[in-house]
């Protein structure tokens, strides 16, 4: 048995994992878990991920980012793909189940438009490289679209 086959099953269509079973892998809580559902996700060379993340204005980062013009930090679109990426190294490695994921680095990252309030964000990772639960991946975060913010992110499963 797979560990995609012990997590919950979604609530609601156009999703493969809701915030429920997100909840089962990933060990951030509210506000820091930036990832909503995962709609999607491929398991091969590359193995990727597509998920989702609803910007609304309540987020707690506006009231002071900024509060006359609220923009989403990007270091929060950063974590967003590294959650994205960590939910995919635990979907496609079955060995890091129990494992929790750790932060390892950032590379070539870059911010192209600012993300506002209202804006869904549809985050992919690419796995380039795994080996002994670290992995390397390349992300993009879209709105709309659009190319919003990208990074090559690496991370580790102890």
């Amino acid at each position: 048995m797979s560990l995609i086959d012990t997590l919950p099953k979604p609530e609601k269509s156009g999703a493969v994992l809701d915030f429920a079973a997100i909840l089962k892998l990933l060990p951030h809580r509210y506000p820091f878990l930036l990832v909503d559902k995962v709609l999607s996700f491929e398991t091969g060379t590359p193995n990727k991920i597509i998920c989702q993340k609803n910007v609304t204005f309540n987020e707690p980062f506006f009231s002071g980012h900024f509060p006359s013009e609220p923009v989403m930090p990007g270091v929060l679109q950063v974590e967003a793909m590294a959650q994205a990426g960590c939910i995919m190294m635990y979907l496609c490695h079955d060995e890091n189940e129990g494992k929790r994921p750790a932060f390892m680095g950032v590379d070539a990252c870059r911010f192209r438009k600012p993300v506002r309030p209202g804006d869904v964000l549809v985050i992919e990772c690419e796995e380039e490289k795994y080996r002994r639960g670290i992995g390397t991946m390349k992300a993009t975060v879209k709105v709309n679209g659009e190319l919003v913010a990208e990074a090559t992110l690496m991370a580790m499963m102890v």
